[in-house]
């Protein structure tokens, strides 16, 4: 059995995971994100230790940020702590077992293509639509990382006066004033305002799919992220706004999915 650590912006979950990649037990805490380096790198393994058993050979661990092939964290924008952190060695000093670390949007590209749904993709790209944007990168049925796993950081690229992280993301809705929860709330009971705000939504996440079209065709994009339970309400405006995309035999030959399964990241950390 493994140990599968989801470090988020707002929450960590942690699971116990058995060789068929099912999560057996799991534990959610909010990211203390304001804390010291070792204080959040303390916390994370008191949550491993919560679901540590005699069974358990290896930990995994997915992390919004950087990761170097020592398992050095770099610059998690939202742990500002976290500049430069030995994610890997701490954890490998602590328990005495192998520990893996990747970005967490990879690991949610792993848990898909193991998945029942990604299985059939040699190609495919998986974003991320939460605190912020991510996104993972299968190409040929291999994880795709680029130097620094720095590939696929498209969130930073530049979209209207600032990014496509911040039009993507929760923050297109917190700037104004207002959360993703409370938006999808107001859009189930009718409110215009809510579902003109998801209309805008879906036409941004659009241009952001026609960004990853160009760049890697894949065969599938997966969404996922807390912002993909709200699909129903931003499909429509997406699939609406895809229509300008200039080659349409891509358009008309790719699957676009709304997967947001916690389960997912979880075994992808450990995959």
């Amino acid at each position: 059995m493994k140990i599968g650590v989801d470090i988020g912006g707002t929450k960590i979950r942690a699971g116990l995971i058995n060789a068929e990649g099912e999560v057996l037990k799991s534990v959610k805490a909010p990211c203390p994100n304001k804390e010291g380096k070792q204080a959040v790198l303390d916390f994370i393994a008191d949550m491993i230790e919560s679901l540590l058993t005699d069974e358990v050979d290896a930990i995994g661990v997915g992390v919004p940020a950087i990761v170097d092939e020592r398992g050095f964290v770099h610059d998690c924008v939202n742990i500002p702590s976290w500049d430069v952190v030995d994610v890997k060695g701490s954890l490998e000093r602590r328990f005495g077992l192998p520990v893996s670390v990747r970005n967490d949007c990879n690991c949610y590209a792993l848990g898909v293509k193991s998945s029942e749904a990604g299985r059939k993709y040699d190609d495919l790209v998986c974003l991320t639509l939460g605190t912020g944007v991510g996104s993972g990168i299968i190409i040929n049925g291999q994880l795709y990382l680029g130097q620094n796993s720095c590939a696929g950081e498209i969130g930073e690229i530049q979209y209207r006066d600032r990014n496509y992280e911040y039009y993507c993301s929760s923050r297109f809705f917190r700037d104004k004033g207002l959360s993703g929860r409370e938006v999808s709330r107001a859009a189930a009971a009718g409110d215009p305002e809510a579902l003109a705000l998801w209309k805008e939504f879906g036409s941004n996440v659009a241009d952001l799919l026609m960004v990853v079209m160009l760049a890697y065709s894949p065969q599938a994009i997966f969404l996922g992220g807390s912002l993909s339970e709200a699909y129903p309400y931003f499909e429509p405006s997406m699939r609406e706004r895809l229509q300008v995309f200039p080659y349409k035999k891509v358009l008309e030959s790719i699957e676009i999915h709304a997967m947001d399964a916690p389960d997912i990241i979880l075994t992808g950390t450990v995959f």
